[in-house]
């Protein structure tokens, strides 16, 4: 199970807010600079602007970031763009007559709930200013 790219979209048109030239804020811009179809980017933009990281213009092109860099983490971003949120999935109808099966769900959702906590953990300690800092597009924010 992997993280869809949406969520490396997303950091990556959130950093490309950070630049000061509004006039180059444009979904064909932005999907220049990720490799990926407009299309992509206006749907990522979308689920950030529903999210509240950004805001938008109906018939104008473009967006905005909605809150300082500093106040928006990668956990933020991951719960923005990716749908479901749960980064392992469990096989849903396992034997119950198999002594495995009948226990492997109980057994994975606890290690894999686990692993979900840390990873979101994580995420949640990095800001986008972080990430821009490291970019090297932003002095110290």
């Amino acid at each position: 199970m992997r993280i869809g790219s949406r969520f490396a979209i997303g950091v990556h048109v959130l950093s490309l807010l950070a630049l000061d030239d509004p006039s180059e804020r444009t979904s064909e811009w932005m999907a220049g600079s990720v490799g990926v179809n407009p299309v992509i980017i206006r749907n990522v933009v979308g689920q950030l602007r529903r999210a509240g990281l950004v805001h938008t213009r109906q018939g104008a092109p473009g967006a905005q970031l909605a809150r300082p860099l500093r106040e928006v983490t990668l956990l933020d971003v991951y719960r923005a763009v990716e749908v479901d949120g749960e980064l392992f999935a469990i096989h849903p109808r396992p034997n119950p007559e198999c002594t495995v099966g009948a226990n492997i769900q109980d057994t994975l959702e606890q290690a894999f709930g686990e692993a979900q906590r840390a990873m979101e953990d994580r995420l949640g300690a990095v800001t986008l200013a972080d990430i821009v800092q490291d970019l090297g597009i932003l002095p110290a924010i």
